[in-house]
């Protein structure tokens, strides 16, 4: 099925020439059917290079997606055309009063400042709080997983000693998980960061599961129960060179960085890169949209004004009970 992108996005081009069936707003409006409603904010530096990755893995499947792009207002991107995030992208003041059936928070460049020190995290709070009453699933990549699990949950990040870059094997550790319906024994997927999450930290939170882990990289996948946030510490969307690029720029401003491991063809950085990761990207943002957003959301998005309206009660409730001890 067609996935539904703002009308004259840039990445349409290259998703048609990947035979990905696109449709803009304009068709769409003559189609009787309810598309699911996808949200992503998207804080990557490169954001045309992020559209185009998320925009592909969400068309693998059966079912009508409308992806809807909005960025941070308190903060100005220096790697992308002001032009572009004004006719392409919406603020979270546009979309506020609105429901969504699935939200993307993406990874950003910003992992070794303090969260607080980020020029965009009030904002970015106001948001993930909302995510919860206003959205059914969020998925939340890297770095943005990392805010997520420190904002909702106190899970602090934890530095590496040196940048963990490459493509790694994982495991699926929570039998019967459907995030990982249909996944093999091992699969790979790159990781580009220079901080973590603890285990333990996950462990101690009774509210979260670990889903998928690897020995090199560490907790890949967390979940809360029922799948309304999942956090992904991986970057499955990447594209074959994107490793590459990171590689290349960090050599040309003398970072000294590692190659990236398993990688390029017998770690030798003049060859080609091994993408063993597509299927597995691919597969696990369909079962996304099939297991945690289309299975389970109403039809009537408006429906979720009742659910937040519960919520808010409920957290009202436990606040009074806390201040009454």
């Amino acid at each position: 099925m067609p996935i539904k992108v703002p009308r004259n996005l840039p990445a349409i081009r290259a998703l048609n020439a990947e035979n990905i069936f696109v449709m803009d707003e304009v068709r769409a409006g003559t189609q009787d059917i309810r598309p699911l409603n996808i949200l992503m904010l998207n804080l990557m530096p490169t954001k045309e290079a992020t559209e185009l990755q998320i925009s592909r893995l969400l068309s693998n499947t059966p079912l009508q997606v409308e992806l809807e792009l909005i960025r941070t207002a308190t903060h100005r991107s220096r790697n992308t055309a002001q032009s572009h995030l004004l006719t392409f992208y919406k603020t979270f003041d546009d979309v506020k009063e609105r429901y969504f059936d699935g939200m993307i928070i993406t990874g950003a460049p910003v992992e070794e400042m303090p969260f607080e020190e980020v020029d965009y995290w009030p904002e970015l709070c106001a948001i993930m709080e909302w995510t919860k009453t206003h959205v059914y699933s969020t998925f939340h990549i890297c770095w943005g997983a990392q805010a997520a699990l420190y904002y909702h949950y106190g899970i602090k990040k934890r530095s590496l000693p040196e940048k963990l870059s490459g493509v790694y094997p994982h495991r699926v550790t929570s039998a019967g998980s459907m995030l990982f319906r249909g996944f093999d024994d091992i699969f790979w997927i790159p990781h580009s960061r220079h901080t973590t999450v603890d285990r333990d930290d996950i462990i101690a939170e009774k509210r979260l599961k670990i889903l998928a882990e690897s020995v090199q990289a560490g907790v890949y996948a967390v979940s809360t129960s029922g799948g309304r946030q999942i956090f992904i510490t991986g970057h499955s969307e990447y594209d074959a060179l994107t490793l590459d690029a990171e590689y290349r720029r960090d050599l040309k401003a003398g970072r000294n960085p590692r190659i990236p491991a398993n990688y390029y063809f017998e770690d030798d950085p003049s060859r080609s890169p091994n993408m063993r990761w597509r299927s597995h990207a691919h597969l696990q943002f369909a079962n996304w949209l099939n297991y945690f957003v289309y299975q389970e959301t109403p039809y009537d998005l408006e429906q979720m004004r009742t659910n937040a309206m519960k919520v808010l009660a409920e957290a009202s409730m436990e606040t009074d009970r806390e201040e009454n001890k």
